[in-house]
């Protein structure tokens, strides 16, 4: 059953009632591209009452993670990978990635979450760095900072946007591991522009479950021969475990296409 509700802002949403969803559903619950609203991931925490949340990355943060977060930090744990927009602003990366949270990143590793092992890959595929099915042209940020010229660089390392490209070095990283769910912010073939080096990843990981941001797409599909289902989760939009959507995502006036195919 969903419900219509009205926020103190005045912004007024549909979501899933709790009454409806078996609790084993939503302990962990996971959050689209909030783009600077937090509200429904907000809301979401005070309906649901989950052991966790991971946000998938997009913040575009006008106050650090903890406070524009405050209100529920004493309720749930809170999780994160980044995405390519956490790059793009010097306050944007600071109120990330010099938050309080910022150790709640997870990007690179496995961290059991309400007894799930969750692996997370932040950022995106970007041709200066790696473009999948291609070879990488930087296989580290330490080999891209052996050749980035002076000028390019900032705060003395790499260019800030390369802080939110996929390495090689990382990806690979995973692949010695185990886990039970991935979360991504690139997506997988499961999305027309999506990528086969994230199936790829999945099946060395063993997940069962992929969610995604990025595209700001609610949808659910099934690859690697059904062995590995997909959600993605929408603009700002909180769904759980299953893709169920409890919080639908806000419409996106630049994607009204249907990117998967």
């Amino acid at each position: 059953m969903s419900v219509e509700a009205e926020m103190d802002t005045g912004a007024t949403f549909r979501f899933t009632s709790p009454n409806t969803l078996k609790p084993f559903l939503v302990m962990i619950l996971f959050g689209g591209d909030p783009h600077g609203d937090f509200t429904p991931i907000i809301r979401a925490v005070k309906i649901y009452a989950p052991k966790a949340v991971i946000l998938l990355g997009d913040f575009s943060l006008e106050k650090p993670l903890e406070q524009e977060l405050s209100v529920i930090l004493d309720k749930t744990e809170i999780w994160f990978i980044p995405g390519n927009h956490d790059g793009d602003q010097d306050r944007w990366y600071d109120r990330l990635f010099k938050s309080r949270l910022s150790d709640r990143n997870l990007h690179g590793r496995v961290v059991e979450i309400d007894g799930k092992r969750v692996a997370g890959l932040g950022g995106v595929f970007r041709d200066k760095i790696w473009m999948p099915p291609t070879p990488p042209k930087f296989r580290s940020q330490k080999e891209l900072l052996s050749n980035c010229h002076k000028k390019d660089r900032w705060r003395n390392g790499i260019p800030r946007k390369h802080h939110v490209s996929i390495f090689w070095k990382d990806y690979v990283a995973l692949w010695g591991k185990r886990a039970d769910i991935l979360v991504t912010h690139e997506a997988p073939s499961s999305h027309r522009y999506g990528f086969r080096a994230i199936d790829e990843l999945a099946q060395a990981l063993r997940v069962k479950t992929i969610l995604h941001g990025h595209h700001h797409q609610e949808y659910s599909r099934k690859i690697c021969g059904g062995r590995i289902v997909v959600h993605g989760v929408g603009k700002a939009g909180v769904s759980d475990e299953q893709g169920k959507v409890l919080i639908a995502g806000k419409p996106d006036e630049q994607r009204q296409i249907r990117w998967y195919s």
